[in-house]
């Protein structure tokens, strides 16, 4: 089992920036490829960002490239997700996800564990 909780989300401003967090317990977190996805009212669960247990594998939706970086400390068995210049349609719930491979994906299907989520509000 891998438990899995996100922090950091919150209110900001368009063109702001957070980072959330993503810190994992349970089997070797290294083991694991992770991933980003969000959720905002009325919609379906999107993919942001993903992670392989190298760092070197970091695929991104596009509407993350450029402004969003992922990123894990696997010392630290904790995940990052950076995102600059905010917008209004950034808003949603982020989760991360936790997959048994060291290879990232971007379906939710692949992913074997979630956290609950932490909500990011942009406001215009």
């Amino acid at each position: 089992q891998v438990q899995l909780v996100e922090s950091g989300g919150g209110l900001v401003q368009a063109g702001g920036s957070l980072i959330l967090s993503c810190a994992a317990s349970g089997r070797t977190f290294s083991s694991y490829a992770m991933g980003w996805f969000r959720q905002a009212p009325g919609k379906e669960r999107e993919f942001v960002a993903a992670i392989g247990w190298s760092s070197s594998n970091t695929p991104y939706a596009n509407t993350a490239k450029g402004r969003f970086t992922i990123s894990r400390d696997n010392a630290k068995n904790t995940m990052y997700l950076r995102m600059n210049s905010l917008e209004p349609e950034d808003t949603a719930v982020y989760y991360c996800a936790a997959r048994a491979s060291v290879t990232p994906s971007t379906s939710a299907n692949d992913y074997n564990y979630w956290g609950r989520g932490t909500q990011v509000t942009v406001s215009s």
